[in-house]
């Protein structure tokens, strides 16, 4: 789908503060990078060592401050 030559050339309200942001601080890309590795990007996990974890659970009772006897 081609626009015509008018609508080729704009930019958003968005677009254009999210450059001004990037140009004012150019180690923001960066340091977005870095926030994402901390929350998303994980080591692979070992397929025993979690098998090993969930067959150690416990299971815990439904109100855990009561006695069962």
């Amino acid at each position: 789908m081609k626009f015509s030559k008018q609508f080729q050339l704009y930019e958003s309200e968005a677009t254009q503060f999210i450059k001004s942001l990037k140009e004012a601080n150019p180690a923001l890309e960066q340091s977005q990078r870095d926030g994402r590795f901390l929350l998303w990007d994980k080591k692979p996990v070992d397929l025993d060592t979690q098998k090993r974890q969930q067959e150690s659970r416990i299971n815990q009772q439904a109100y855990v401050y009561q006695n069962k006897g």
